[in-house]
């Protein structure tokens, strides 16, 4: 049976993806081109990749707003590229009993393999609704409510605007936290609009 807690969480995750999405999609319009607030809006799901204590099941809907305000579009040379990464945000929700919604953000690093193919890199945190402790249930016991997260993608540019990534992401406490650290890894697809 599922709490009343984990139910709220997940509504709020909800609530918050359609609203980003919803705000997202409105900069898109010709008034706000030339200066929109996202850099880019990725939408996609993953799904766990863990075994063991780790394997969570269902898939992860998920959505990621990349934002700007230090120019790495701009960024010329290694160091620039990266003393000036994009910030992201974003929120994935578990469509399964023992998996785990989260809400996180970070920065965010890419690279330009060929004019169409791009790599990326990303680290900062996350806040999710997982079990803490052992107490029976199945799924990935977490130790801390927050959580060090870091991921890697690789993708295509259709054109200036759309682009496909796979990515592979893992969180953990990095045993900061004096409990379990089974963690949660997944591997998923996003699409991606760049405004």
């Amino acid at each position: 049976m599922l709490s009343s807690t984990w139910l709220g969480a997940r509504g709020v995750v909800l609530r918050s993806m359609a609203i980003s999405a919803l705000f997202g999609c409105s900069l898109a319009t010709p008034v706000q081109a030339e200066k929109p607030i996202f850099d880019e809006l990725r939408f996609g799901a993953t799904t766990s990749i863990g075994d063991g204590d780790n394997q969570e099941d269902g898939v992860f809907p998920s959505v990621t707003v990349f934002f700007d305000p230090l120019g790495a579009d701009s960024a010329t040379g290694f160091v620039e590229k990266v003393l000036r990464p994009r910030i992201h945000a974003g929120a994935s929700v578990a469509t399964a009993s023992n998996g785990v919604s989260q809400i996180y953000g970070g920065f965010s690093w890419d690279a330009d393999i060929t004019e169409r193919f791009f790599i990326e890199l990303g680290a900062g945190a996350t806040v999710h609704d997982g079990e803490l402790n052992d107490d029976g249930s199945s799924g990935p016991k977490l130790g801390c409510r927050l959580l060090f997260r870091e991921y890697a993608a690789a993708g295509f540019r259709f054109d200036d605007h759309w682009n496909l990534s796979a990515s592979v992401e893992h969180s953990s406490n990095a045993k900061l936290c004096d409990s379990p650290n089974d963690g949660l890894t997944r591997a998923g697809l996003m699409l991606g609009y760049k405004f």
